[in-house]
């Protein structure tokens, strides 16, 4: 795992500890666990960031997948990071090819390269400039997220100790790292384990806690101060969604999917059809607010939008629920000033289209837009600001009010130039049908580019999208344009 290896060491630096050694040893493994894990990171207990990592066998050897993000500070020094990287390495653990992309404090880099022989080719891109470089070493050199599973191949007796070559992605060298096994122990929360340690970081203890299979279950330095721990992705979920709605830096290039071609004009866009590949079943596929979403194969789900997707059903009267127009946790749609400004938005426009209209504009310029969320209804209205969430309980709030059934929604949407990021919006009951309204852009209909994944504004509707984040990609098939 090792994740932000130069950030972590910086920040523990600044501090300035050992542990008792067990006497169990552990049987060794054959293989790495193939598997995807996910992990929070924690700072004097709370939560800064998340890593997810994914091992596959690749020819004659592994390909393991990293991403992640983490924001840190400690004793007034701060940094802020986020990295996606990938290594391909033999069955023995050792370098073969590798691609890092990483954001420290704004500034992006992407280094790429492979070894041969005792050499360890490169290309580093950053600051708009491109650099070739080469590093020598002995024997073997290995990537950081390797250093953990090495001795697993190996004696596992307590005491046994190893010295290898690691090759830092961000400070672009190649170290010299000892790895100790201590034994059998217990983590945090009492489980069993491997116990390793390691002098990753400088000046401080960097202790691992391994399970029988070869995962790692927790990361420990300076004696828990920085505790890096296996959880399930439920217990991410509502964490990491929240941090993807809100587009925040750190997770900006984690959630954000890149297309191919690119998607232009947007203002002009009539419709749209995209298949998104590396599909979770967890994520439901629904078929109102202007879209249709059809599996299409293994793990590939085509979505088409606008004039491109077939009509929304007509639906009766009677089959909207009325909890789209009661007030809910945030959605204050009793509130005395929520209704008092839907009344005097509304009152002289008769028809609810129009109404939508009127309070999604009013919305889109109340608010100021923030990366923050703004809270509940109530509170964001008072606060006038907010990000796409708190515009989107606003305005659900407002049109509950105003008598038009909506809902709030989440999914995602194309940035022009960049790709898809996850957003949330609304859909109200306009003419007998579901209509899709994005009170963040003012747009009713939302444009063709708003893909529904998610319905409700809760923790637990938002956190399925842990099952498709940083892993899905998208390929535009169709565009129709006015």
């Amino acid at each position: 795992m090792n994740f932000l290896i130069t950030f972590l060491a910086l920040c523990i630096a600044l501090l300035s500890g050992t542990s008792v050694v067990a006497a169990a040893p552990f049987g060794k493994i054959e293989t790495l666990p193939l598997s995807e894990r996910w992990f929070g990171i924690y700072l004097n207990g709370e939560r800064v960031g998340f890593y997810r990592q994914h091992i596959e066998k690749h020819e004659d050897g592994y390909r393991i997948e990293g991403n992640g993000s983490v924001r840190m500070k400690v004793m007034n020094f701060s940094k802020e990071a986020s990295m996606r990287e990938i290594y391909v390495v033999s069955k023995g653990l050792a370098l073969k090819t590798f691609d890092v992309e990483q954001t420290v404090n704004g500034a992006a880099s992407h280094v790429s390269g492979r070894t041969s022989g005792t050499t360890l080719h490169l290309k580093n891109e950053a600051n708009g400039k491109t650099n070739d470089k080469t590093l020598k070493y002995k024997g073997e050199v290995y990537p950081g997220p390797m250093l953990n599973y090495f001795p697993l191949f190996r004696s596992l007796n307590p005491g046994s100790l190893y010295k290898i070559q690691m090759f830092d992605p961000e400070e672009l060298k190649i170290k010299d790292i000892q790895i100790t096994v201590l034994g059998e122990s217990k983590t945090s929360e009492g489980k069993n384990a491997l116990k390793l340690r390691n002098n990753l970081y400088p000046f401080v203890t960097n202790d691992i806690w391994i399970d029988e299979g070869g995962n790692t279950l927790e990361e420990s330095v300076r004696e828990g101060l920085v505790i890096t721990r296996a959880e399930r992705p439920e217990a991410l979920g509502h964490f990491i969604s929240n941090w993807a709605l809100a587009k925040k830096d750190l997770i900006f290039d984690f959630s954000l999917v890149r297309i191919t071609p690119p998607i232009k004009n947007i203002q002009k866009l009539a419709g749209l059809s995209i298949e998104v590949s590396n599909w979770n079943d967890a994520v439901p596929l629904f078929q109102e607010g202007g879209q249709r979403a059809t599996k299409v194969g293994d793990g590939r789900v085509l979505f088409k939008t606008g004039t491109l997707a077939p009509p929304s059903p007509v639906l009766l009267e009677g089959s909207v629920s009325e909890g789209f127009l009661k007030p809910a946790d945030k959605i204050e749609s009793d509130a005395p000033e929520i209704i008092a400004t839907a009344q005097m938005l509304t009152e002289k426009i008769p028809r609810d289209v129009d109404r939508a209209k009127a309070l999604a504009a009013w919305t889109a310029e109340w608010l100021n837009d923030t990366i923050a969320d703004g809270g509940s209804a109530v509170e964001s209205f008072k606060l006038k600001s907010g990000n796409c969430q708190t515009h989107a309980r606003l305005y659900t709030a407002l049109a509950r009010a105003a008598g038009i059934p909506t809902r709030f929604v989440s999914g995602l949407v194309y940035l022009e130039g960049k790709g898809f990021l996850y957003h949330s919006w609304a859909e109200s009951y306009l003419g007998n049908r579901w209509v899709s309204v994005d009170p963040t852009y003012n747009q009713l209909p939302a444009d063709p580019t708003h893909l529904k994944l998610l319905e409700g504004h809760l923790p637990e509707d938002v956190a399925p999208v842990i099952a498709i984040i940083g892993r899905i990609k998208m390929m535009v098939l169709d565009t129709a344009y006015q």
